[in-house]
């Protein structure tokens, strides 16, 4: 296991994070199989694990209440062991691969309303007594909201980075570097707080310290942000990284383009980034003629030379009437003639309601 865990981070890249993860599933995967043949787990063991044995393990993590969603995590680290394990030892992990990962819906995003963040962010600055440690907080959650970090990359940031500049370079998942812009009011909430801190920190050592000087841990942030959630009477889904997203969300709604958004956000795919349209529903343009839908294409595609629009109904709707058309799926397709040719897109989940086109 040790072999595999550091081939992943060194060879595939895998962050701290992703390792213990990995770890910590298949070290319970070993364990249920030592209990499971009442033998210790031997590498011909592991050769000889068979379907019927994946699912017993499969049952038992259920049986725990472990979700859906969790078990297909497990699975899948389970799954890149044998993987890589099997091209080690040179023989065929094919009742291992074939197991079927279980069913779940992915969770949609759960933003707050803007005055909602706003409001947040105010009230986090009230929980604590010390100036300097509610300055931190709230310039923490202020990064979440106005930069759409997340946690970790706040507070992965260091002296060095200070004045924070208008343009900032961030370190996410994977060590893929992104830049973000940072607004006005982010930038002042960070110097005010670099202002009242009255300890010292080399300059690679992190930007938000805590009070005895070392990295602030992530429960702090999500403790105090508890607390003024509490105190608001908001849900208990406005966490730290609702800051995250409710910035996608609100961004979104003010017209902000999907491309830029999964940029910003730093996804490695736009299907994430889509999931924030399902939550933008209420926001969706109502579309009754081609050329508000003419319109709509140019300004989702930032495109000033589109000349005609023409949507495809062919799978996506059904006719009740000649002209009276109804979206079965989220899903619009558009032949776009500009002057420089003809361009095919498919537009975003839920970004384009069209009915009684005429």
């Amino acid at each position: 296991m040790d072999a595999w865990l550091t081939w992943l981070k060194s060879i595939g890249g895998r962050s701290e994070k992703t390792i213990i993860s990995y770890r910590n599933d298949l070290q319970k995967f070993l364990n249920f199989m030592s209990n499971h043949f009442q033998d210790n787990v031997s590498p011909e063991t592991l050769k000889n694990v068979e379907l019927i044995d994946m699912r017993a393990w499969m049952a038992f993590e259920r049986s725990k209440g472990l979700s859906a969603r969790s078990l297909a995590r497990k699975l899948s680290s389970v799954k890149g062991f044998f993987t890589w394990f099997a091209e080690k030892e040179k023989f065929e992990p094919t009742e291992i691969l074939a197991v079927r990962s279980p069913k779940f819906y992915n969770k949609l995003p759960r933003p707050l309303e803007k005055a909602a963040a706003v409001d947040l962010i105010s009230t986090v600055k009230l929980q604590n007594e010390l100036n300097w440690v509610s300055a931190r907080d709230c310039s923490i959650l202020t990064l979440l909201y106005c930069c759409g970090l997340r946690i970790s990359e706040a507070l992965n940031l260091k002296q060095s980075d200070a004045p924070l500049p208008e343009i900032l370079r961030v370190l996410g998942k994977n060590n893929k570097e992104r830049v973000v812009p940072v607004l006005k009011i982010a930038i002042e909430r960070v110097n005010e707080y670099i202002k009242l801190c009255p300890l010292n920190t080399p300059k690679d050592g992190p930007l938000f310290i805590g009070v005895r000087g070392g990295p602030v841990n992530p429960r702090i942030i999500q403790k105090v942000t508890e607390q003024a959630r509490r105190q608001l009477g908001l849900d208990e889904s406005a966490t730290p990284h609702a800051m995250r997203h409710s910035f996608a969300t609100h961004l979104l709604e003010a017209g902000g383009d999907l491309r830029a958004i999964q940029d910003l956000l730093g996804h490695s795919s736009l299907s994430t980034t889509q999931n924030y349209t399902a939550v933008n529903k209420d926001n969706l343009m109502a579309i009754s003629t081609y050329s508000e839908l003419k319109t709509a294409v140019a300004n989702w595609l930032d495109r000033s030379d589109l000349t005609d629009v023409i949507p495809d109904f062919i799978t996506l709707a059904e006719t009740r009437h000649k002209r009276d058309f109804k979206i079965r799926r989220m899903e619009t397709r558009v032949t776009a003639n500009t002057i420089s040719g003809t361009e095919y897109y498919t537009l975003p989940d839920d970004y384009v309601a069209m009915r009684n086109i005429k």
